[in-house]
């Protein structure tokens, strides 16, 4: 996994097999030196290929009767999160999901406030750079901490598990930017962009400015889940 410094976020990605779990650490993002074709970088943020190449990580989707209400909401905050930045975190969230919904992909996700989520968020208070603790997830406690951190799971191609949690360390100026990263990695889009092309991407490694599901970010999450 890559080192922390200046990153935003981070993945944990692993493949359920019928009894037993499997970590899979693909490339958290690939460089490339200009624009891209909207299929190149679809299958970039997709499945870690560079452009031309092979995937590095599998291609993952959440099944088709789990798309059109998928359950996302806060699942635990900690004590010590402040709570303006929990306030900003909580309306990001529904504007990432009508971000989200109008792209033109077939997903549809609510926003819930109880029961069961498939999006599950959690606020910790680890710090940037440290290990997340308090979820009572294996694939969140126990991983490094960055701004914010995806966890996946999938069974075969299709995604059975994803939980974010986010660090007590984000800036409130990142929030609205990150909260829509990491919903839209959740979905299956796992992997950041860098280049100067895409400094105004949500995939941008390197750049949290971005609030907007536009361009080839929205084009890759339809190219993901298209409707036919």
């Amino acid at each position: 996994m890559p080192s922390l410094g200046g990153m935003r976020t981070g993945l944990f990605l692993a493949t359920s097999l019928a009894f037993a779990a499997t970590a899979v650490e693909g490339q958290e993002f690939v460089p490339v030196p200009g624009l891209i074709s909207d299929q190149d970088f679809y299958r970039l943020v997709a499945c870690g290929a560079e452009p031309g190449g092979p995937c590095t990580k599998p291609m993952i989707r959440w099944p088709e009767a789990r798309r059109g209400e998928m359950r996302v909401g806060i699942a635990a905050v900690a004590p010590t999160f402040p709570s303006y930045k929990f306030d900003l975190i909580d309306r990001a969230i529904d504007e990432a999901i009508a971000q989200i919904n109008a792209s033109g992909a077939d997903l549809y996700l609510t926003r819930v406030y109880e029961g069961d989520l498939d999006v599950p968020l959690f606020l910790v208070d680890t710090p940037q750079g440290g290990t997340i603790t308090g979820t009572s997830l294996p694939d969140l406690d126990g991983a490094d901490m960055a701004i914010a951190r995806v966890a996946l799971r999938s069974r075969g191609e299709d995604i059975v598990a994803a939980a974010i949690a986010i660090s007590q360390d984000i800036n409130r100026r990142e929030i609205a930017s990150v909260v829509l990263e990491e919903l839209v990695q959740a979905m299956g889009l796992p992997t950041d962009i860098d280049g100067t092309a895409y400094d105004r991407s949500i995939f941008a490694e390197y750049s949290n400015s971005t609030v907007w599901l536009r361009g080839q970010d929205a084009a890759a999450l339809r190219l993901h889940y298209p409707r036919f």
